[in-house]
């Protein structure tokens, strides 16, 4: 019986926590990080561009800005974090692009609510509190990601 319990229990995935701790030892998943990082920088730039520009030259709102500019970066990001941070070119795409796409979404929810309490609670200005919001969501969207966009096997 005791024999049967353990098999039963070594035959069960690992919990969330318990391969989060695993990944977190693992070199191969902080040179993802990097790289992850670096694909986000360019998103970045990207989204922060589109942001100030619909902002400053267009009047748009910064919700609504930050909606255009999440649409912009996203797309590079995802091809970008396919084929060079993930290397699962192998993967269906339009399985990949739509759980990427799923996980940015969650994750630029959470960036536009703090963008939103940072002007409207804080009064800080529009583009610092863009910048400070994405950067706030990056281990969001890495983690979702890792874990379900991109996961092999």
């Amino acid at each position: 019986m005791a024999d049967e319990t353990e098999a039963a229990l070594a035959a069960r995935p690992p919990r969330p926590h318990t391969r989060v701790r695993q990944g977190l030892r693992r070199q191969h998943n902080w040179v993802q990080l990097v790289k992850f990082c670096a694909v986000g920088a360019s998103g970045y730039v990207v989204n922060l561009a589109v942001f100030t520009l619909a902002v400053k030259v267009g009047g748009l709102h910064h919700l609504i800005a930050a909606t255009l500019a999440f649409a912009v970066a996203v797309t590079n990001n995802f091809l970008w974090n396919r084929h060079w941070t993930f290397a699962a070119r192998e993967g269906p795409a339009g399985f990949q692009a739509a759980r990427f796409f799923a996980v940015s979404v969650g994750a630029f929810l959470f960036a536009a609510a703090l963008l939103e309490l940072l002007v409207s609670e804080f009064g800080m200005s529009e583009v610092p509190a863009q910048a400070i919001s994405v950067v706030a969501a990056t281990p969001l969207n890495f983690v979702g990601n890792k874990m379900w966009s991109f996961a092999l096997g």
